[in-house]
Parts: structure tokens; C-alpha cells; sequence
């Protein structure tokens, strides 16, 4: 019975099963929707079953009518292998396309279960060299040098000529035999239990020494800070008393030091230790304090920083080019949680020598409409580099904007796109785009830190060709794809968006990628991650305002000792924006 199943379900025959009391029947049939299992009670309808001979009952066409008698009134358990709700058609035509219909929707399926096993078990690394049929395996040998790490994680600029080749071994960069000369010294002299002579009782000379230097760490140490201000009056009037002002606090009338303050929000927003893990390191060095205690000095120093926050912004938004990008933030409303967005917006001209700095700036909004990016940008003027988001692309279609704000797209979104499908798929075009854009990110090495002139004149010679021929393979490609295709989906990103992926050629300030503002922005998602979401919209606000500071800094190899003493001794709210400049990042 199962094989006549498994070869023919539709062939109409009923399955009739007998119970072993004689007072019921199943019946195993197809109903034109699918297999059915059909009950029928035996002992009030006045059936008898006839003796079996043989094995086999024979039964009349009276009692097979009797068997079946109220047939669309049975209690019926439709069982879970349904076939098709419509007949298939007959004609060849339809089925050849039914039959391709189905191929592409399990290609489909089965990329999509390929990828959910990369998220979970593959390396997460996106470099040419490692896109291969061994990218599922769980990879547990990523030993990249620190060089490596610093590189864009998307390993663009890397052609694939220069990556398949054997490169010569390179020395380590790591302190071997000598620690860095900037540290300080602290020495220990350990001398022998006796300097007396075994032999002769005599007196022993130093005549040499061995040295060894380790690398050391002095713990943390908490400590009060006692300010002691004299008085001073003049014996003979009896009318003056000087004293010196008492300095400036970040947290006035408190007993913590602005130093402290600063250390925990470096901690906290460029460090990412969460509060609560900071104050049970202050517990452990004996100090017990509240999460909310150095929360609501987070918020002051959120307070105090606003001035410099909204100047560096105001900056930024000067430089003719910006980088724009977004990434959720959850917060906490009402005993839930809604999602946020924190926009980052950044500056970096030192490709081309330009006059920007290396700086980042985050946003807190409600949403990630038009309407909030069209606010934070109101008074920006120049190239706009993004991804493809839909929000980006409604802006210059207000009245007025397209005429202010041009859009430059990245080119590493669209090449990523292309890495997906060769993960899943290992299609042999979405390589060949791949090795492609490798060779446009090998011109851009080549070109960087070079002048905007010499760069738009190099890509003009040598990138366009490139991404012209890259343009046709693409749309001669198109035509043969079935529309469900992964593959035609990042083919159709690549040409929907072209005229903005391409802009970079024409105009050498341009970045072909927006990694310069997706690098910073990975610090707030690790941070979402430890901290798991904010406490409301005024501690998001303070996330973005706080983190600023510490992320810029790290972007911009000019910060000094000299700056971050400014930081902690100037008072940026009540302070002039004109003299808030030697404290910017930058």
C-alpha cells in the first residue's frame, strides 16, 4: 500500500482497513485536496462483516453500498502530507514552467538556509582569499596580525591577483626582546642573600650585572583628593583676606573629582564597561556606589558637554562632504522596549589631503524617516555618502535639496551583497564581481593620500573602463535570471543605484565606500550589545552626546595629554563657542 501510494496518490484507490472488534472502518483516500483518514462507526448502521476466506472478504454491491452509506457526514483527520490544492495542468508548456517555478523557490530556500548557518557557524570575514566552498565551516584559526584587523573589514582595496598570491612573510610587529622606550622605568635591584666569599671569608666586588626588562602594571588606585585653599589677611588693617578661587567641578558641591568622571564616561561609552560592571569594580577597591549615582553623573557631564557637542556638529556640517549612517538603539518606554536610531554622521578628508578632519558625531532620533535625517542635515551643503537606504534617496527629492545635497553610494554595500550569494550559492559570476571590485579598491590604494585632481584623473583612465565593463556583464546577466534569483536581486541593488556608486570617478574627494563612517558606528552596536538598551530617550541622548568624544578622538591621531586635560578642566555649557575650538577632537 505505501509503495502504491508513493508511486501513484492520485490514482483514486481506497485503502478500507477493518477494526479488530468488527465495529468500525478507516479509510485512507484522496478527496481532490489531499490524503484523507476516514472513520466510520459500524455498530449502529445494521452492517455485518462477511466471514473472510482466505484472507480475502468479498463483499456484495449491496453491502459495499452499505460500507459507504453516509460517506460526507464521516468524521474525517486530514493527515499532514497534503499534495496541491489545484490539479496539476496537462499541458507540457505550463508544467516545464511550473517545474522552473519550484527550482528557483528552493534555490531560494536552501540560500536561505545556508546563510542562517553562516550567521551562526561561518566566519564572518569577507576578505577574496576566504570566499570559498569552506566558508560554512566553523572557523576557529582567525589569527590575523593586528595590520590586518585595522583594515576595512570588507578587505576592498586588496586585488584578487595580489591576494591568491604568496606574498613573503612579514616580521611581526610585536615587542620582542625590547619594550617601548615612551614607558616609564621603575627599577629593582635584587641583591645575594651574602656578599661574603665561601672560600675565604673575604669581602666580594660587583663586577657586572644582568638586566631583564617585564612589562608591568600598577593597579588602580582610588584616593581622596584633599584641597586645601589658605586664607591670608594683613596684620596691620585687619581688612583684606585673600584665599584662591576654589577650581572648577564638573559635578559641583560633589565629592567626586572631574578626573573620576571623565575615567567612568571613557569607560562607559568609549570602553563600553556598563555602569553596573563599573561599580562593582569600585567595590572591589572599596568604594560601594550606586548604578544611578554615576548615572545621574553621566547626565551632568551630558549637560556641561552639549556646547561642544552641537559646535562640533555645526563643524562638520561646514566640510563640503559627509558620511552619513544609522543603526537602531533600543530604549526602554513603559515597561517595553521601542526601537530608536542613533545616526552617525563623519568627517575624514585625509585620503585626499583635503581640509576635514577625522572626526564622528552621533544623533539621537525617534525614527529613521526622511523627516528626521532632513532635520539633522538643514544646514549642509555638499556630497552626501550613504548606503542605499530609502530615506537617503527622498531627501534630494524635496523641493530644493537635489539642488544642495548630491548622494555618492557605497560601493562595499553592493559588492556585500554579491559576497552573500557567493557564500550560499558559490556562483561563479557573483565572483567574477567580486574580483572586479577588487580591482577598482587596488587603484584606490595606489591613489590615496594623492590630490583630488591627481585621483579623479587616475579613476577617469583606469577605474572607468573597469566599472563600464562591469555595467554591461551586469545587464547581460540580468536577462537570463529567473526574478526570484538571489543573484538578480543584488544585480538589481548594483544598476538601481549605479549613477551613485559611480560618482566617486568623476570627483576625487569621493570615497568609493562609506567604511569611514561604518568603523565608528560598530562601537555603538557592541555597546548596544553589552548594555542592552537605554533607560529612556534622555539617557540615549547621553549615549550619543557622551560617545562622541572618546570615538572621535580615537579616529584623530592629533589628540594630545594637553586636549584631554582641556576637556577635563573646561566647562563647555556656560563657556563661548568661540573658545570652545582647542577643545574640538581635532
Amino acid at each position: 500500500m505505501a509503495e502504491d501510494l508513493r508511486c501513484n496518490p492520485y490514482s483514486g484507490d481506497i485503502y478500507v482497513f477493518r477494526a479488530k472488534r468488527k465495529d468500525r472502518s478507516k479509510f485512507l483516500l484522496f478527496d481532490g485536496s489531499g490524503t484523507v483518514l476516514a472513520t466510520k462507526w459500524l455498530e449502529d448502521s445494521g452492517f455485518a462483516w462477511p466471514p473472510a476466506q482466505d484472507g480475502v472478504v468479498s463483499l456484495t454491491p449491496t453491502q459495499f453500498a452499505m460500507l459507504f452509506d453516509g460517506f460526507s457526514e464521516w468524521s474525517r483527520i486530514t493527515l499532514k502530507m497534503a499534495l496541491r490544492s489545484t490539479p496539476l495542468p496537462s499541458d507540457p508548456a505550463l508544467l516545464t514552467e511550473l517545474a522552473l517555478a519550484l527550482e528557483a523557490e528552493n534555490e531560494t530556500l536552501r540560500t536561505t538556509i545556508v546563510t542562517l548557518k553562516a550567521l551562526i557557524f561561518g566566519a564572518r570575514s569577507e576578505r577574496l582569499s576566504r570566499l570559498g566552498a569552506e566558508q560554512l565551516a566553523l572557523d576557529l584559526s582567525d589569527n590575523r596580525d593586528e595590520e590586518t584587523r585595522k583594515t576595512a573589514a570588507t578587505n576592498d582595496h586588496v586585488p584578487a591577483a595580489e591576494e591568491t598570491a604568496k606574498k613573503p612573510c612579514k616580521k611581526a610587529g610585536r615587542n620582542i626582546g625590547k619594550l617601548p622606550e615612551r614607558l616609564p622605568r621603575c627599577e629593582r635591584v635584587i641583591e645575594p642573600t651574602t656578599t661574603r666569599c665561601p672560600c675565604c671569608k673575604g669581602q666580594m666586588h660587583r663586577i657586572g650585572e644582568d638586566v631583564s626588562e617585564t612589562l608591568d602594571r600598577v593597579p588602580a588606585v582610588l584616593r581622596v583628593l584633599r584641597t586645601i585653599r589658605p586664607k591670608y589677611a594683613c596684620r596691620a588693617c585687619e581688612s583684606a583676606v585673600v584665599q584662591a578661587p576654589a577650581p572648577a567641578q564638573l559635578i559641583e558641591g560633589g565629592m567626586v573629582s572631574t578626573t573620576l568622571v571623565a575615567h567612568i564616561a571613557v569607560a562607559k561609552y568609549g570602553w563600553l564597561s556598563t555602569l553596573y560592571r563599573q561599580t562593582a569594580i569600585l567595590a572591589g577597591l572599596g568604594v560601594v556606589l550606586d548604578r544611578q549615582t554615576l548615572a545621574r553623573w553621566m547626565k551632568q557631564t551630558d549637560w556641561m558637554l552639549k556646547g561642544l557637542y552641537d559646535l562640533q556638529l555645526e563643524v562638520m556640517h561646514r566640510y563640503p562632504r559627509l558620511f552619513c549612517d544609522e543603526t537602531p538603539m533600543p530604549v526602554l518606554a513603559s515597561g517595553h522596549v521601542k526601537l530608536r536610531q542613533f545616526w552617525a554622521h563623519a568627517t575624514d578628508d585625509r585620503p585626499w589631503a583635503g581640509p576635514a578632519p577625522p572626526a564622528v558625531a552621533y544623533v539621537f532620533a525617534d525614527g529613521r524617516s526622511k523627516k528626521e535625517i532632513a532635520s539633522q542635515l538643514s544646514g549642509f551643503t555638499g556630497i552626501l555618502q550613504v548606503d542605499g537606504y530609502a530615506a537617503y534617496k527622498a531627501l534630494i527629492k524635496d523641493e530644493g535639496a537635489e539642488s544642495r545635497v548630491t548622494l555618492a553610494f557605497c560601493l562595499a554595500h553592493a559588492r556585500r551583497k554579491f559576497v552573500a550569494v557567493f557564500k550560499t550559492t558559490n556562483s561563479p559570476f557573483a565572483k567574477e564581481v567580486i574580483e572586479t571590485i577588487a580591482l577598482v579598491y587596488a587603484i584606490e590604494k595606489r591613489i590615496r593620500g594623492k590630490s583630488a585632481d591627481e585621483r579623479r584623473a587616475v579613476r577617469q583612465a583606469e577605474t572607468k573602463p573597469i566599472m563600464d565593463a562591469l555595467h554591461a556583464r551586469l545587464i547581460a546577466v540580468r536577462d537570463g535570471l529567473s526574478q526570484i534569483s538571489p543573484l538578480i536581486k543584488a544585480i538589481n541593488y548594483t544598476l538601481a543605484h549605479w549613477s551613485g556608486l559611480t560618482r566617486f570617478q568623476d570627483d576625487g574627494r569621493i570615497e568609493p565606500d562609506t567604511n569611514i563612517v561604518e568603523r565608528p558606528i560598530r562601537s555603538i552596536a557592541i555597546g548596544k550589545r553589552n548594555s542592552l538598551f537605554a533607560g529612556d530617550n534622555g539617557g540615549a541622548e547621553t549615549w550619543a552626546i557622551l560617545s562622541t568624544r572618546p570615538h572621535g578622538a580615537r579616529r584623530s591621531p592629533r589628540i594630545t595629554r594637553a586636549s584631554g586635560q582641556a576637556f577635563r578642566s573646561t566647562r563647555p555649557h556656560g563657556a563661548r563657542l568661540d573658545r570652545l575650538g582647542p577643545v574640538i577632537n581635532w
